[in-house]
């Protein structure tokens, strides 16, 4: 087993969208030849928005049979069912809802209507990943983990200098008095996203620089999260000319 790290910069957000979106559909069509069903985890923000919406606007989804994928996400804001602010409904309404796909193959996070605590939902999102655990680990082995990064290096809900990227005893975690609003989440540990075979990170603008050219010069994961970020096969930074302003030319990969 191999395991890579590349960075593949594009032109623009636009094109940057379209090639991640083409890279999904052909690894998706890749993998459901060869194993029964397939475990995605998606990201919000507006990146993870694009790379959906090109998905849907490809002819070539037509030919993927979903029926036979799942959806997760890293993370979820608190607030309640039908917000706008939710990641579950802006990738429903990016993508999903035009797959029609089974309602038990979409796996959002609780919302704070459920009448659940933060921390009950929490505890709910890790018994549901457990439900679908598999080679000795308690959640599925995801084939494509989507990740956004922020500005400042953070990825999921796991932020710098908070003690959310330091743990490694539980799948889901609670997250409170966030550095950006709402303050009150849900997210995936970093063991869960480092357990995928492949982590698909998708970044774009100037102000992702920074972060970006820390990570890959080995910065504490403490200090720039995305920097203890690694899946199991292959990690693979997609990101327009702006974000990789900070990237040595020796880490650019020239192909897939």
């Amino acid at each position: 087993m191999t395991n890579e790290r590349r960075v593949l910069v594009h032109p623009d957000k636009s094109t940057l969208a379209g090639a991640v979106a083409a890279r999904f559909i052909t690894k998706v069509l890749d993998l459901l030849d060869v194993q029964e069903t397939v475990h995605v985890v998606l990201t919000g923000g507006s990146m993870g928005g694009a790379v959906l919406e090109a998905v849907r606007s490809s002819p070539a989804h037509k030919s993927v049979d979903w029926q036979r994928v799942h959806f997760w996400w890293g993370d979820e804001r608190w607030v309640p069912s039908g917000d706008d602010d939710r990641n579950d409904l802006q990738s429903r309404e990016a993508l999903l809802d035009a797959l029609q796909l089974p309602e038990e193959h979409i796996h959002p996070f609780p919302a704070s209507d459920s009448g659940l605590s933060l921390d009950e939902a929490a505890d709910a999102y890790a018994t549901e990943l457990a439900a679908y655990g598999a080679e000795g680990l308690p959640h599925p082995v995801f084939d494509i983990v989507f990740l956004g990064v922020g500005p400042d290096g953070h990825i999921a809900s796991l932020f710098p200098h908070r003690s959310g990227i330091q743990v490694i005893d539980r799948p889901v975690i609670p997250v409170r008095e966030s550095p950006k609003p709402p303050p009150e989440r849900l997210s995936l540990t970093r063991p869960v996203i480092n357990s995928a075979q492949r982590v698909w990170l998708v970044l774009a603008g100037a102000d992702k620089a920074s972060a970006l050219g820390l990570a890959l010069a080995g910065a504490s994961r403490d200090e720039v999260p995305v920097a203890g970020i690694k899946g199991r096969r292959r990690t693979v930074f997609f990101v327009d000319q702006d974000a990789a302003a900070e990237v040595p030319d020796a880490l650019i990969a020239r192909d897939y």
